[in-house]
């Protein structure tokens, strides 16, 4: 009853801020998650396929409905909509299968920063107006990383890894220990391609393929083996990436210490205080900080520009009570729909139980 009474609670909040109350589907075809998520995302649906064979899922994201439910409307005015409902996810570790979220979406936003803003006040109104005294909000920018890849000295194939595979932790982890190797290319590649050739060179060298004879084939295959197509920048790039990723600072000093860094290693890139959607460091018992890594490992992928998170204190342990940031490609992206600007967030109200 307490869970229900303060959900009704913080709805009123965000209706008397403007936004539209919308009703979404619980279920959803499983190729949109799929398309946003990657197939890897696969275990933790609760999946099942209709009459027709066609496959659906217990919805796992409240936001890709939301943005779903606007595309669908083929308007592109903006809108500023708001949902209640549960999401649902397997789980591997002792969390919640059942996540009982409140979310709000300002959907085709011209004005970003100003509807970024407003996200993050409609956020702090939704925690206060859930009796939190305290809390830390904490902010990053993907768009930080993204500038600062495309300044380092690498070729353009591990730009493109290093940025799809940001928000996965595990992965990209790995990532940074081949490029510290040097190694442009994965050392299963290397070796499938030993064993091809091992196994050709036993064969008749004058023997033809698509126009090329073994000989041919087998030249390249030595050259390719004995130097790997290396980048010599790869420990300097990995270096940078990762002393970039640990920095955390109050809000207030981040574009002051990202400039220090980004001139230390004398990269073109400045951070003005447009980066940051708060200016108003004054709000008694909340806490502003700056994390370059804010976000990564949470499962959510799609966030390419400013994210945040909001932090309390429950039976003496820190959780995410609120988080959100802006997804203006997921929709082109992720679905194959046409851009569509948007910033949202949801409210966690399971840290309850």
């Amino acid at each position: 009853m307490k869970s229900k009474n303060l959900s009704n609670k913080i709805l009123k909040t965000i209706k008397s801020r403007g936004f539209k109350f919308i009703e979404l589907p619980p279920v959803i075809e499983a190729n949109h998650i799929l398309q946003r998520s990657g197939e890897n995302f696969r275990k933790y649906l609760f999946s099942f396929n209709n009459f027709e064979g066609k496959e659906f899922a217990l919805n796992p994201d409240l936001s890709l409905s939301a943005i779903l439910h606007y595309a669908g409307k083929g308007i592109s005015k903006k809108e500023k909509i708001f949902y209640s409902g549960n999401a649902f996810r397997k789980s591997y570790n002792n969390k919640k299968t059942v996540i009982d979220q409140i979310g709000i979406e300002i959907f085709s936003s011209k004005e970003e920063n100003k509807d970024d803003k407003e996200i993050i006040d409609t956020s702090i109104k939704m925690l206060k107006t859930s009796g939190f005294k305290k809390a830390t909000i904490k902010i990053g920018n993907f768009k930080l990383f993204e500038l600062l890849i495309k300044k380092l000295p690498l070729v353009s194939r591990w730009q493109n890894r290093l940025l799809k595979f940001y928000w996965n932790e595990k992965y990209f982890s790995e990532l940074l220990k081949r490029l510290e190797s040097n190694l442009d290319i994965d050392p299963f590649i290397v070796s499938a391609d030993h064993k091809i050739y091992l196994k050709m060179k036993k064969d008749n060298p004058n023997k033809m393929i698509a126009g090329r004879s073994y000989k041919e084939i087998l030249s390249r295959y030595e050259n390719k083996l004995q130097n790997p197509r290396i980048t010599k920048t790869g420990k300097y790039s990995a270096k940078v990436i990762k002393e970039f990723l640990k920095i955390k600072t109050s809000l207030k000093d981040a574009p002051d210490k990202l400039n220090r860094f980004f001139k230390k290693y004398n990269l073109n890139i400045f951070v003005g205080k447009d980066f940051f959607p708060i200016t108003n460091f004054s709000q008694k018992n909340l806490k502003y900080e700056f994390s370059a890594s804010n976000g990564r490992g949470k499962e959510v992928e799609y966030y390419d520009s400013f994210n945040f998170s909001i932090n309390v204190k429950l039976k003496n342990k820190t959780k995410t009570y609120i988080a959100g940031g802006r997804y203006n490609n997921m929709a082109q992206k992720n679905l194959g729909l046409k851009r569509i600007p948007a910033v949202g967030a949801a409210i966690n109200l399971g840290v309850y139980e």
